[in-house]
């Protein structure tokens, strides 16, 4: 395993953190209790609740009670069988929204019955378009969307 002559001697995480070859999906490490929730980081967890409410059709199922500064340090969504959640950017806990990070570094991609017409209550509610909403020769009706915080979403669906 090299390290890059550009990184000043340091190893980057992808370097540091292989998967051992003895570790197989058959070891029971993936077992059907496991559930994923993704927390997406955001100035403003209630404006992004109510982004997420109306633009989306997502459940709020919980807030936190408030911190200190007033801000709900998790809220819990659900949008059909998914759930997120939203909390506040605080840097000093290393929770940095995609406008501190310079861009999102992650695509949430959403499956939806008609994409334009979530695309375009997205885009409404103060959302913009990244890749317009297409027929894809992939066989998908899909595009791209970054929401009023950052977040970029796959908004796709079937053809039309």
């Amino acid at each position: 395993m090299g390290v890059r002559p550009d990184d000043g001697g340091r190893m980057g995480r992808s370097q540091i953190f292989k998967t051992p070859a003895s570790v197989r999906p058959d070891d029971g490490f993936m077992t059907p209790d496991i559930q994923l929730s993704p927390r997406l980081i955001v100035p403003d967890p209630d404006r992004a609740s109510a982004f997420y409410q109306v633009a989306l059709g997502a459940e709020q199922v919980f807030s936190a009670p408030r911190s200190d500064d007033g801000r709900p340090s998790v809220v819990d969504h659900r949008v059909g069988g998914s759930s997120f959640r939203v909390s506040p950017a605080v840097s000093s806990w290393g929770w940095l929204s995609p406008d501190d990070l310079g861009g999102s570094a992650v695509l949430l991609e959403v499956e939806v019955n008609d994409p334009d017409a979530v695309g375009e209550r997205m885009i409404a509610h103060g959302a913009e378009v990244v890749v317009p909403i297409e027929n894809r020769p992939y066989g998908k009706r899909s595009g791209r969307i970054r929401d009023p915080f950052g977040h970029l979403w796959i908004i796709t669906g079937e053809l039309r």
